[in-house]
């Protein structure tokens, strides 16, 4: 069971940060040499694409749960069972 619910936009800006960790490891260890302005784009790009994905996401649910409640699914806590 799961304790939150699941959140995609934190997980696409998890993706971007650990791809920026992985490009400065691999210029720290000289596997490639990598510009110092390299990763802005990367790290900009990503926390822009995951507020777009929250974005979506939250409106998403909102909606879903304006359905539910116009339709009655939700149960109510009045009610036994």
């Amino acid at each position: 069971m799961l304790r939150h619910r699941f959140q995609p936009g934190r997980l696409v800006a998890g993706v971007f940060l650990t791809l920026a960790g992985v490009i400065y490891a691999g210029d720290a260890g000289d596997l490639w040499d990598t510009p110092w302005f390299v990763v802005i784009p990367v790290v900009m790009g990503g926390l822009g694409l995951a507020g777009a994905v929250g974005f979506l996401t939250r409106s998403v649910h909102r909606r879903r749960g304006a359905l539910h409640a116009a339709r009655g699914d939700e149960p109510r806590a009045d009610l036994p069972g």
